[in-house]
């Protein structure tokens, strides 16, 4: 067994991280135990990428992130939301989307939103597709019927 020296902030954080070790767990935990999960769990991000989120949650506090790490909790959250569901994300300037949301609003459209109109339009196309594939697969099944009785007539 060694002997550590760490300042009084680290051992405040060491110790709200033994804390937060023991209501996970649900077992006492000893100093030893805190510093092996911050070791094992621990992520190292660049100084640049560091500042970044510091001055993103800083300039944008009513999304209510607090820390850096509920920011990248969050951050990594949502991008495995992406990566493992069925769904597509497709990025469009929030200031186009925020003026077709006004637009569709106050043309009094039949749409409900930005997101509505272009849901229903993908819906519209896809049927428009769906029919076209029945009529395609129709008109080939009518090709090959008709070679097939040519075939018969000229056996």
């Amino acid at each position: 067994m060694k002997t550590l020296r760490i300042s009084d902030i680290s051992h405040k954080k060491l110790t709200a991280t033994l804390g937060t070790l023991m209501a996970q767990t649900g077992k006492m935990q000893t100093y030893q135990d805190a510093i092996e999960a911050v070791l094992n769990q621990s992520v190292i991000l660049p100084p640049e990428l560091l500042k970044e989120i510091e001055s993103f949650i800083e300039k944008n506090k009513q999304l209510g992130f607090t820390t850096r790490e509920e920011f990248i909790r969050d951050a990594t959250r949502w991008r495995l939301k992406f990566l493992n569901e069925e769904s597509e994300y497709v990025e469009i300037p929030r200031e186009k989307y925020e003026r077709l949301d006004v637009a569709v609003k106050e043309m009094n459209t039949h749409y409900h939103s930005a997101l509505d109109l272009m849901n229903k339009q993908i819906d519209e196309v896809l049927e428009k597709y769906n029919r076209w594939v029945e009529e395609k697969e129709g008109h080939e099944k009518r090709q090959g019927k008709e070679v097939e009785i040519l075939q018969r007539r000229n056996v």
